[in-house]
This record gives structure tokens, C-alpha cells and sequence, in this order.
């Protein structure tokens, strides 16, 4: 945090208003770097410009009402920008799209929840549920502890209008 925001935030009698300065500042961090895809944590924020979890989470209600930010399971924040699309279709929706995108064919080995879990910015045991979820389905087959899962069957896309 720059001495200037600093001093004012430090200024403030009351939290009331902190949060929405907190709020700029990030927002200002997300405008300057187009790589930026995670907030920081609400500890980091706490941490950074010394205020109180509520602040913090209030900072973010305020990103989110204005549309640069969106929270991800697992309490964290992602920044959304302006065009892009967000996929909001659960998780294991998108991980069975896998196995239309990268033409995957009954028998073949699938992804490991690791790679899933980067390639959709999730954590493991995110992606561990939806597999297990796909798993009930029939989509997928299990190999076991430290065993690769193989595609059990092809899901068929739905046409959307």
C-alpha cells in the first residue's frame, strides 16, 4: 500500500468509507496489471491496510457491486473484466466438456484433478468432488487410489439458444 493511502486510511475516525477506499486501491492494482485473474486474500487486506476481516469483506461486496470482482468457492475473489465471458455452469459441466473439447474417446485416460484443478482455477478438492460427481453419473470410471480415471461414456452436449 502507497504512504499516501496509508496515512488516509490510517486518518479515518471510523471503518465507515474505509472499505470503498480499500475498494479503489485494488481496483487500481487490477487496472494496472491485465494479468491480475485473483484478488488478494481478505487476510492480506486485513493485513495490508490494518483493518478488521468486516472491512475487508466489505471492500469486496463493493468490487463485486461494481463488477471487477466475483467470488470463487473456496472464499477467495476472482477479477472479472469488462467482455470477458465467465462460464458459470457447475464445475463438473465444464471438466465433462473436456471430454468433447479434447475428443476423448471411451477408455481414454482423463485429466488428473490436478491438472483440472489449475486449468479451471479451482482447488483439488473442488475438482475432486465433481469428478466424484461424474463419476456417479457414469461419465467417468474410477481406477482407484493413485490409478488414472478413464472416460466411461461421451457426454452429449446440450444446444443452448
Amino acid at each position: 500500500m502507497n504512504k499516501e493511502m496509508e496515512k488516509r486510511v490510517s486518518q479515518q475516525a471510523s471503518p465507515r468509507g474505509t472499505f470503498l477506499k480499500i475498494a479503489d486501491a485494488v481496483k487500481a492494482r487490477v487496472e494496472e496489471d491485465p494479468g491480475m485473474v485473483e484478488l488478494p486474500s481478505a487476510a492480506d487486506l486485513m493485513s495490508e491496510y490494518r483493518v478488521s476481516r468486516g472491512v475487508a469483506l466489505r471492500a469486496f461486496a463493493a468490487l463485486q457491486k461494481d463488477g471487477v470482482a466475483e467470488p470463487v468457492p473456496g472464499g477467495r475473489w476472482r477479477v472479472v473484466r469488462a467482455g470477458e465471458g465467465t462460464d458459470r455452469r457447475p464445475l463438473e459441466e465444464r471438466i465433462a466438456d473436456v471430454i468433447v473439447d479434447e475428443r476423448l474417446e471411451v477408455g481414454a485416460a482423463f485429466p488428473s484433478a490436478s491438472v483440472l484443478a489449475k486449468r479451471f482455477g479451482v482447488s483439488r478438492p473442488t475438482v475432486t468432488k465433481a469428478l466424484d460427481k461424474l463419476e456417479a453419473a457414469g461419465v467417468l470410471a474410477s481406477g482407484g487410489q493413485g490409478r488414472v480415471r478413464t472416460v466411461r461414456a461421451v457426454p452429449i452436449r446440450e444446444e443452448r439458444s
